[in-house]
Protein backbone atom coordinates (compact mmCIF):
# COMPACT_ATOMS: atom_id res chain seq x y z
CA UNK A 1 0.00 0.00 0.00
CA UNK A 2 2.78 2.36 0.82
CA UNK A 3 4.45 1.56 -2.49
CA UNK A 4 1.23 2.38 -4.42
CA UNK A 5 0.85 5.70 -2.55
CA UNK A 6 4.45 6.52 -3.36
CA UNK A 7 3.86 5.94 -7.10
CA UNK A 8 0.68 8.04 -7.06
CA UNK A 9 2.50 10.95 -5.43
CA UNK A 10 5.34 10.74 -7.98
CA UNK A 11 2.84 10.72 -10.86
CA UNK A 12 1.01 13.76 -9.45
CA UNK A 13 4.27 15.65 -9.03
CA UNK A 14 5.25 14.82 -12.60
CA UNK A 15 1.87 16.00 -13.92
CA UNK A 16 2.10 19.21 -11.89
CA UNK A 17 5.62 19.85 -13.19
CA UNK A 18 4.58 19.30 -16.82
CA UNK A 19 1.49 21.53 -16.42
CA UNK A 20 3.63 24.32 -14.91
CA UNK A 21 6.05 24.18 -17.82
CA UNK A 22 3.15 24.32 -20.28
CA UNK A 23 1.56 27.29 -18.49
CA UNK A 24 4.81 29.25 -18.45
CA UNK A 25 5.34 28.50 -22.12
CA UNK A 26 1.85 29.71 -23.03
CA UNK A 27 2.27 32.82 -20.93
CA UNK A 28 5.59 33.80 -22.49
CA UNK A 29 4.70 32.79 -26.04
CA UNK A 30 4.74 35.77 -28.46
CA UNK A 31 1.31 36.39 -29.94
CA UNK A 32 0.86 37.83 -33.40
CA UNK A 33 0.18 41.59 -33.06
CA UNK A 34 -3.31 42.86 -33.83
CA UNK A 35 -4.02 46.20 -35.51
CA UNK A 36 -6.92 48.60 -35.65
CA UNK A 37 -8.76 48.64 -38.96
CA UNK A 38 -9.25 52.11 -40.47
CA UNK A 39 -11.54 52.91 -43.38
CA UNK A 40 -11.40 56.06 -45.54
CA UNK A 41 -14.28 58.46 -44.98
CA UNK A 42 -15.66 61.73 -46.31
CA UNK A 43 -14.58 64.80 -44.36
CA UNK A 44 -13.64 68.46 -44.72
CA UNK A 45 -9.92 69.24 -44.79
CA UNK A 46 -8.94 72.76 -43.73
CA UNK A 47 -5.33 73.90 -43.81
CA UNK A 48 -4.77 76.94 -41.64
CA UNK A 49 -2.22 78.97 -39.75
CA UNK A 50 -2.75 80.62 -36.37
CA UNK A 51 -1.90 84.21 -35.44
CA UNK A 52 -1.99 85.63 -31.92
CA UNK A 53 -3.17 89.16 -31.25
CA UNK A 54 -5.84 91.40 -29.74
CA UNK A 55 -9.23 92.86 -30.58
CA UNK A 56 -9.08 96.62 -31.17
CA UNK A 57 -11.43 99.33 -32.46
CA UNK A 58 -10.53 100.57 -35.90
CA UNK A 59 -11.12 104.17 -34.81
CA UNK A 60 -9.96 104.98 -31.28
CA UNK A 61 -9.57 108.68 -30.46
CA UNK A 62 -7.94 110.38 -27.47
CA UNK A 63 -9.92 113.55 -26.75
CA UNK A 64 -7.63 116.36 -25.56
CA UNK A 65 -8.36 119.96 -24.47
CA UNK A 66 -7.32 123.08 -26.38
CA UNK A 67 -6.84 125.08 -23.16
CA UNK A 68 -4.96 124.38 -19.95
CA UNK A 69 -6.72 124.43 -16.62
CA UNK A 70 -8.51 122.30 -14.03
CA UNK A 71 -11.35 119.84 -14.66
CA UNK A 72 -14.45 121.48 -13.24
CA UNK A 73 -17.05 118.91 -14.30
CA UNK A 74 -17.17 115.51 -16.03
CA UNK A 75 -20.26 114.43 -17.96
CA UNK A 76 -19.33 110.87 -18.99
CA UNK A 77 -17.84 107.67 -17.63
CA UNK A 78 -16.32 104.56 -19.20
CA UNK A 79 -18.85 102.40 -21.05
CA UNK A 80 -21.18 105.27 -21.90
CA UNK A 81 -22.17 105.88 -25.54
CA UNK A 82 -21.78 109.40 -26.91
CA UNK A 83 -22.65 111.24 -30.10
CA UNK A 84 -20.38 113.55 -32.05
CA UNK A 85 -20.38 116.93 -30.32
CA UNK A 86 -21.57 115.67 -26.91
CA UNK A 87 -20.00 117.38 -23.91
CA UNK A 88 -17.40 115.33 -22.08
CA UNK A 89 -16.03 117.83 -19.56
CA UNK A 90 -15.69 121.51 -18.69
CA UNK A 91 -12.40 123.15 -17.81
CA UNK A 92 -11.83 126.04 -15.45
CA UNK A 93 -9.18 128.30 -16.92
CA UNK A 94 -6.11 129.01 -14.80
CA UNK A 95 -4.73 132.03 -16.68
CA UNK A 96 -1.03 132.55 -17.18
CA UNK A 97 -0.06 135.69 -15.27
CA UNK A 98 2.14 137.01 -18.07
CA UNK A 99 -0.61 136.59 -20.67
CA UNK A 100 -3.16 138.09 -18.28
CA UNK A 101 -0.97 141.15 -17.61
CA UNK A 102 -0.38 141.64 -21.33
CA UNK A 103 -4.12 141.41 -22.06
CA UNK A 104 -4.95 143.92 -19.30
CA UNK A 105 -2.26 146.30 -20.57
CA UNK A 106 -3.71 146.06 -24.06
CA UNK A 107 -7.18 146.95 -22.71
CA UNK A 108 -5.76 149.99 -20.90
CA UNK A 109 -3.85 151.14 -23.98
CA UNK A 110 -6.95 150.70 -26.13
CA UNK A 111 -8.97 152.79 -23.67
CA UNK A 112 -6.42 155.61 -23.79
CA UNK A 113 -6.33 155.51 -27.60
CA UNK A 114 -10.14 155.55 -27.76
CA UNK A 115 -10.38 158.55 -25.43
CA UNK A 116 -7.82 160.44 -27.50
CA UNK A 117 -9.57 159.60 -30.79
CA UNK A 118 -12.95 160.67 -29.37
CA UNK A 119 -11.49 163.94 -28.11
CA UNK A 120 -10.02 164.75 -31.55
CA UNK A 121 -13.30 163.85 -33.23
CA UNK A 122 -15.37 166.02 -30.86
CA UNK A 123 -12.96 168.95 -31.28
CA UNK A 124 -13.05 168.93 -35.07
CA UNK A 125 -16.72 168.04 -35.63
CA UNK A 126 -18.00 171.64 -35.07
CA UNK A 127 -15.27 172.99 -37.37
CA UNK A 128 -16.33 170.57 -40.10
CA UNK A 129 -19.97 171.60 -39.66
CA UNK A 130 -18.98 175.27 -40.18
CA UNK A 131 -16.84 174.40 -43.21
CA UNK A 132 -13.59 175.44 -41.57
CA UNK A 133 -12.02 172.04 -42.35
CA UNK A 134 -12.70 169.87 -45.33
CA UNK A 135 -14.78 166.70 -45.28
CA UNK A 136 -11.72 164.58 -46.11
CA UNK A 137 -9.91 165.84 -43.03
CA UNK A 138 -12.95 165.13 -40.88
CA UNK A 139 -13.13 161.63 -42.35
CA UNK A 140 -9.64 160.96 -41.00
CA UNK A 141 -10.79 161.70 -37.44
CA UNK A 142 -13.92 159.57 -37.93
CA UNK A 143 -11.86 156.58 -39.11
CA UNK A 144 -9.43 156.98 -36.22
CA UNK A 145 -12.35 156.91 -33.75
CA UNK A 146 -13.83 153.77 -35.31
CA UNK A 147 -10.46 152.02 -35.27
CA UNK A 148 -9.98 152.92 -31.62
CA UNK A 149 -13.40 151.46 -30.73
CA UNK A 150 -12.60 148.29 -32.68
CA UNK A 151 -9.26 147.93 -30.92
CA UNK A 152 -10.88 148.35 -27.53
CA UNK A 153 -13.47 145.63 -28.30
CA UNK A 154 -10.72 143.29 -29.52
CA UNK A 155 -8.62 143.95 -26.40
CA UNK A 156 -11.57 143.23 -24.11
CA UNK A 157 -12.37 140.00 -26.00
CA UNK A 158 -8.73 138.93 -25.70
CA UNK A 159 -8.75 139.63 -21.96
CA UNK A 160 -11.96 137.66 -21.45
CA UNK A 161 -10.60 134.79 -23.54
CA UNK A 162 -7.41 134.61 -21.46
CA UNK A 163 -9.27 134.90 -18.18
CA UNK A 164 -12.47 132.87 -18.84
CA UNK A 165 -11.82 130.94 -22.04
CA UNK A 166 -14.75 132.62 -23.83
CA UNK A 167 -15.25 135.96 -25.56
CA UNK A 168 -18.33 138.07 -26.24
CA UNK A 169 -17.83 138.01 -30.00
CA UNK A 170 -17.75 134.19 -30.17
CA UNK A 171 -21.26 133.81 -28.75
CA UNK A 172 -21.81 130.33 -27.25
CA UNK A 173 -18.55 128.93 -28.63
CA UNK A 174 -16.00 128.25 -25.91
CA UNK A 175 -12.77 126.36 -25.50
CA UNK A 176 -13.57 125.40 -21.91
CA UNK A 177 -16.08 122.72 -22.96
CA UNK A 178 -14.46 119.51 -24.23
CA UNK A 179 -16.65 117.71 -26.78
CA UNK A 180 -16.49 114.31 -28.44
CA UNK A 181 -15.19 114.44 -32.00
CA UNK A 182 -16.73 111.08 -33.03
CA UNK A 183 -19.73 108.89 -32.27
CA UNK A 184 -18.94 105.82 -30.19
CA UNK A 185 -18.35 104.43 -26.72
CA UNK A 186 -16.21 105.95 -23.98
CA UNK A 187 -13.49 103.40 -23.26
CA UNK A 188 -11.60 105.30 -20.58
CA UNK A 189 -11.74 108.54 -18.60
CA UNK A 190 -8.25 108.88 -17.08
CA UNK A 191 -8.91 112.22 -15.31
CA UNK A 192 -11.05 113.23 -12.35
CA UNK A 193 -12.74 116.42 -11.26
CA UNK A 194 -10.01 118.74 -9.99
CA UNK A 195 -7.27 117.22 -12.16
CA UNK A 196 -4.97 119.66 -13.92
CA UNK A 197 -4.86 119.30 -17.71
CA UNK A 198 -2.52 120.65 -20.36
CA UNK A 199 -3.67 121.88 -23.76
CA UNK A 200 -2.51 120.24 -26.97
CA UNK A 201 -0.12 122.28 -29.09
CA UNK A 202 2.86 121.93 -31.39
CA UNK A 203 5.16 121.07 -28.48
CA UNK A 204 2.89 118.93 -26.28
CA UNK A 205 0.27 116.31 -27.16
CA UNK A 206 -1.77 117.38 -24.15
CA UNK A 207 -3.69 115.55 -21.43
CA UNK A 208 -6.24 112.94 -22.49
CA UNK A 209 -9.70 113.74 -21.14
CA UNK A 210 -11.39 110.61 -22.53
CA UNK A 211 -10.82 107.83 -25.05
CA UNK A 212 -13.72 107.27 -27.45
CA UNK A 213 -13.99 104.44 -30.00
CA UNK A 214 -16.49 103.05 -32.47
CA UNK A 215 -17.15 99.56 -31.05
CA UNK A 216 -19.24 98.59 -34.08
CA UNK A 217 -16.13 98.56 -36.27
CA UNK A 218 -13.57 96.20 -34.72
CA UNK A 219 -10.39 94.69 -36.10
CA UNK A 220 -8.08 91.86 -35.09
CA UNK A 221 -4.47 93.00 -34.90
CA UNK A 222 -1.87 90.27 -34.64
CA UNK A 223 1.42 88.99 -35.99
CA UNK A 224 2.44 86.14 -38.27
CA UNK A 225 5.84 84.47 -38.39
CA UNK A 226 7.99 84.96 -41.48
CA UNK A 227 7.67 81.26 -42.30
CA UNK A 228 3.90 81.65 -42.69
CA UNK A 229 3.50 85.18 -44.09
CA UNK A 230 4.21 84.03 -47.64
CA UNK A 231 1.16 81.74 -47.51
CA UNK A 232 -1.40 84.37 -46.55
CA UNK A 233 -3.13 86.81 -48.90
CA UNK A 234 -5.33 89.84 -48.41
CA UNK A 235 -8.98 88.79 -48.59
CA UNK A 236 -8.49 85.37 -47.00
CA UNK A 237 -11.23 84.30 -44.55
CA UNK A 238 -10.27 84.35 -40.88
CA UNK A 239 -11.96 82.73 -37.88
CA UNK A 240 -11.45 84.60 -34.60
CA UNK A 241 -11.58 82.88 -31.21
CA UNK A 242 -11.35 84.71 -27.89
CA UNK A 243 -9.91 82.92 -24.89
CA UNK A 244 -12.20 84.73 -22.46
CA UNK A 245 -15.35 83.62 -24.33
CA UNK A 246 -15.98 79.89 -24.62
CA UNK A 247 -17.57 78.21 -27.65
CA UNK A 248 -17.95 81.37 -29.73
CA UNK A 249 -16.26 82.37 -32.97
CA UNK A 250 -16.27 85.46 -35.14
CA UNK A 251 -15.81 85.63 -38.89
CA UNK A 252 -13.26 88.10 -40.20
CA UNK A 253 -11.55 89.05 -43.43
CA UNK A 254 -7.82 89.67 -43.78
CA UNK A 255 -7.32 93.25 -44.98
CA UNK A 256 -3.70 94.16 -44.24
CA UNK A 257 -0.29 92.46 -44.22
CA UNK A 258 2.69 94.55 -43.15
CA UNK A 259 5.29 95.00 -45.91
CA UNK A 260 8.06 95.06 -43.30
CA UNK A 261 8.70 92.68 -40.42
CA UNK A 262 10.03 93.39 -36.96
CA UNK A 263 12.25 91.18 -34.83
CA UNK A 264 10.70 89.77 -31.67
CA UNK A 265 12.49 87.20 -29.51
CA UNK A 266 14.86 86.33 -32.32
CA UNK A 267 12.12 85.78 -34.94
CA UNK A 268 10.81 88.10 -37.64
CA UNK A 269 7.10 88.89 -37.21
CA UNK A 270 4.76 90.61 -39.67
CA UNK A 271 1.73 92.55 -38.48
CA UNK A 272 -1.67 91.64 -39.91
CA UNK A 273 -5.13 93.16 -39.52
CA UNK A 274 -8.52 91.58 -40.15
CA UNK A 275 -11.96 93.21 -40.14
CA UNK A 276 -14.18 91.43 -37.59
CA UNK A 277 -17.87 90.88 -38.33
CA UNK A 278 -19.77 91.18 -35.04
CA UNK A 279 -23.16 89.49 -35.29
CA UNK A 280 -26.24 90.74 -33.53
CA UNK A 281 -26.23 89.56 -29.93
CA UNK A 282 -22.47 89.07 -29.83
CA UNK A 283 -20.29 91.33 -27.71
CA UNK A 284 -16.58 92.00 -27.98
CA UNK A 285 -14.50 94.28 -25.78
CA UNK A 286 -11.43 96.21 -26.80
CA UNK A 287 -8.22 94.58 -25.61
CA UNK A 288 -9.40 90.95 -25.64
CA UNK A 289 -6.62 88.47 -26.40
CA UNK A 290 -7.60 86.49 -29.46
CA UNK A 291 -6.37 83.89 -31.94
CA UNK A 292 -6.96 84.11 -35.66
CA UNK A 293 -7.23 80.94 -37.73
CA UNK A 294 -6.34 81.99 -41.26
CA UNK A 295 -7.72 79.49 -43.77
CA UNK A 296 -4.97 78.82 -46.32
CA UNK A 297 -6.83 76.11 -48.27
CA UNK A 298 -9.98 74.04 -47.91
CA UNK A 299 -11.50 70.86 -49.35
CA UNK A 300 -15.13 70.05 -48.55
CA UNK A 301 -16.51 66.49 -48.39
CA UNK A 302 -13.47 64.70 -49.79
CA UNK A 303 -12.19 61.17 -49.18
CA UNK A 304 -9.64 61.26 -46.37
CA UNK A 305 -7.67 59.02 -44.04
CA UNK A 306 -5.71 59.67 -40.84
CA UNK A 307 -2.21 60.83 -41.65
CA UNK A 308 -0.87 58.40 -39.04
CA UNK A 309 -1.63 55.37 -41.26
CA UNK A 310 0.57 56.67 -44.08
CA UNK A 311 4.22 55.74 -44.55
CA UNK A 312 6.44 57.96 -46.66
CA UNK A 313 9.58 56.85 -48.47
CA UNK A 314 13.00 58.25 -47.63
CA UNK A 315 12.66 61.09 -50.14
CA UNK A 316 9.21 61.99 -48.84
CA UNK A 317 7.70 62.12 -52.35
CA UNK A 318 5.74 58.85 -52.21
CA UNK A 319 3.09 57.72 -49.74
CA UNK A 320 2.06 54.15 -48.91
CA UNK A 321 -0.58 52.46 -46.78
CA UNK A 322 -1.04 48.86 -45.65
CA UNK A 323 -4.22 47.37 -47.15
CA UNK A 324 -5.81 44.20 -45.75
CA UNK A 325 -5.25 41.26 -48.10
CA UNK A 326 -6.92 38.25 -46.51
CA UNK A 327 -5.09 37.69 -43.21
CA UNK A 328 -2.06 39.73 -44.29
CA UNK A 329 -1.33 43.37 -45.14
CA UNK A 330 -0.30 44.59 -48.56
CA UNK A 331 1.75 47.76 -49.04
CA UNK A 332 -0.11 50.01 -51.50
CA UNK A 333 0.78 53.37 -53.06
CA UNK A 334 -1.72 56.22 -52.55
CA UNK A 335 -2.00 59.63 -54.19
CA UNK A 336 -2.53 62.26 -51.49
CA UNK A 337 -3.76 65.85 -51.51
CA UNK A 338 -4.38 68.52 -48.87
CA UNK A 339 -3.52 67.79 -45.23
CA UNK A 340 -4.50 69.57 -42.03
CA UNK A 341 -1.89 67.76 -39.95
CA UNK A 342 -4.35 65.13 -38.68
CA UNK A 343 -6.25 63.94 -41.74
CA UNK A 344 -5.09 63.93 -45.35
CA UNK A 345 -7.03 63.96 -48.60
CA UNK A 346 -6.75 60.81 -50.74
CA UNK A 347 -6.91 61.32 -54.49
CA UNK A 348 -6.28 57.72 -55.55
CA UNK A 349 -5.12 54.27 -54.47
CA UNK A 350 -7.93 53.43 -52.03
CA UNK A 351 -11.73 53.69 -51.87
CA UNK A 352 -14.17 54.17 -49.02
CA UNK A 353 -14.51 50.38 -48.54
CA UNK A 354 -10.77 49.69 -48.28
CA UNK A 355 -9.54 48.34 -44.93
CA UNK A 356 -6.33 50.00 -43.82
CA UNK A 357 -3.82 49.05 -41.16
CA UNK A 358 -4.09 51.37 -38.19
CA UNK A 359 -2.43 51.51 -34.79
CA UNK A 360 -1.42 48.34 -32.98
CA UNK A 361 -3.93 47.11 -30.42
CA UNK A 362 -2.67 46.98 -26.86
CA UNK A 363 -3.66 43.72 -25.15
CA UNK A 364 -3.41 43.74 -21.37
CA UNK A 365 -2.27 40.52 -19.70
CA UNK A 366 -4.96 39.07 -17.46
CA UNK A 367 -3.68 38.10 -14.02
CA UNK A 368 -3.52 34.39 -13.38
CA UNK A 369 -1.33 31.48 -12.34
CA UNK A 370 -1.29 27.80 -11.81
CA UNK A 371 -4.39 26.50 -10.14
CA UNK A 372 -3.63 24.74 -6.97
Amino acid sequence: MKRILKYVILVLLAVLFIWTLWFLYQKNATKAPEYEVVKPRKSTIVKKTVANGTIEPRQEIDIKPVVSGVIRELFVEAGQKVQKGDKLATIQIVPDMLSLNQAESRVNSAGIALANAKMNFDRNKPLADKGVISASEMQTFDIALRNAKQEQDAAQDALQLVRDGISRSSGNATNTIVRSTIEGMVLDVPVKVGSSVIERNNFNEGTTIATVADMNDLIFKGKVDESEVGKVRIGMPVVITVGAIDSATWDANLEYIAPKGVEENGAIQFEIRAAVAVKEGQTLRAGYSANADIVLDRRDSVLSIPESVITFNNKGDSAFVDVRNGQAWKKTYVHTGLSDGVNIQVLGGVVDTTSLKGAMKIVEDSPGGPAM
